[in-house]
């Protein structure tokens, strides 16, 4: 189904639900997908299908990744987080259910965070608790300048526990500790200084940017990025250096001898691009 963005309408504030419509659309571009939540009515929040979906859509792209996954959301917001129905149906499941419930939300995070694919969110409006784990968990987050974020949590009498190692590791400690306990709202320029979102810009320039990163993730070798976020986990995770420095060595010479790594290194010395590489612009076809 084809994806467009488009300027939320005037009524957009009461936006109206349709029944028939997919909770993702999933739109396909030279490699390039583009995964949009679509629970407009309710600001995008997760309830149990829409976490399904993703899971699923996650699920595939690990078996059969894109060369760059765009996540965003349609309407005014990229995601309010948990939907109020939803976290009112769990208020009368048992602790048991409360913690499978959160464990599958977890694993809805991890599967994002761990896809081999470059991931670029796309935040074009406000974005709370779930929905900063979401930003969190992407390689590149790109914002709209007027967008605002918060982890909310406390003020529910809850934690943002299923998101926390996804928001710590992205922003540290020290910004987590005031963000989570205050859940006082924060702009994106703020979000960016403390390395939640990578990039901002004004509203009329966002698709522009998200494209020219799309385009400069397409030059690398698809596998070289798999294994280079693989590196980045395990620069956090492992502790003992020796463990670490075989980890990287590793890498880095099943990468020489792979077919990637001799096409790269031979389009490099010919002065071409190598064969995965898109088109100039001006040569793609429409």
């Amino acid at each position: 189904m084809t994806h467009r963005h488009h300027t939320p309408d005037s009524d957009a504030s009461h936006p109206q639900a349709d029944p028939a419509s997919p909770l993702l659309i999933s739109h396909d571009n030279r490699g390039v997908t583009t995964l949009t939540l679509n629970r407009v009515a309710v600001h995008n929040a997760f309830n149990a299908e829409l976490v399904t979906a993703l899971i699923d859509a996650f699920e595939a792209m690990h078996a059969s990744p894109p060369r760059v996954l765009v996540l965003t959301g349609q309407g005014t917001s990229f995601s309010a987080g948990a939907d109020l129905n939803w976290m009112q149906a769990m208020v009368h499941a048992s602790q048991a259910d409360n913690e499978a419930d959160a464990k599958r939300l977890a694993g809805m995070f991890r599967r994002l965070d761990t896809l081999p694919c470059p991931t670029v969110a796309r935040i074009h409006g406000p974005a709370v608790g779930g929905g900063v784990g979401l930003i969190a968990c992407c390689d590149i987050a790109v914002a709209v300048e007027g967008a605002m974020l918060g982890l909310s949590e406390v003020r529910l009498g809850l934690s943002p526990a299923t998101i926390a190692p996804f928001v710590v590791a992205k922003i540290g400690h020290a910004h987590a500790r005031r963000l989570m306990l205050t859940a006082e709202r924060f702009d994106a320029q703020q979000a960016r200084a403390i390395g939640l979102i990578t990039d901002t810009t004004p509203a009329d320039q966002l698709d522009g940017h998200v494209d020219d990163l799309t385009r400069l993730l397409l030059a690398g070798g698809p596998k070289a990025q798999a294994h280079t976020k693989a590196i980045l986990r395990a620069v956090l995770t492992i502790s003992d250096p020796q463990a670490l420095d075989q980890t990287t060595a590793e890498c880095i010479g099943a990468l020489r001898v792979s077919e990637e790594g001799q096409e790269g290194l031979r389009a490099f010395l010919a002065k071409r691009p190598p064969r995965w590489a898109p088109p100039p612009p001006d040569k793609q076809t429409p």
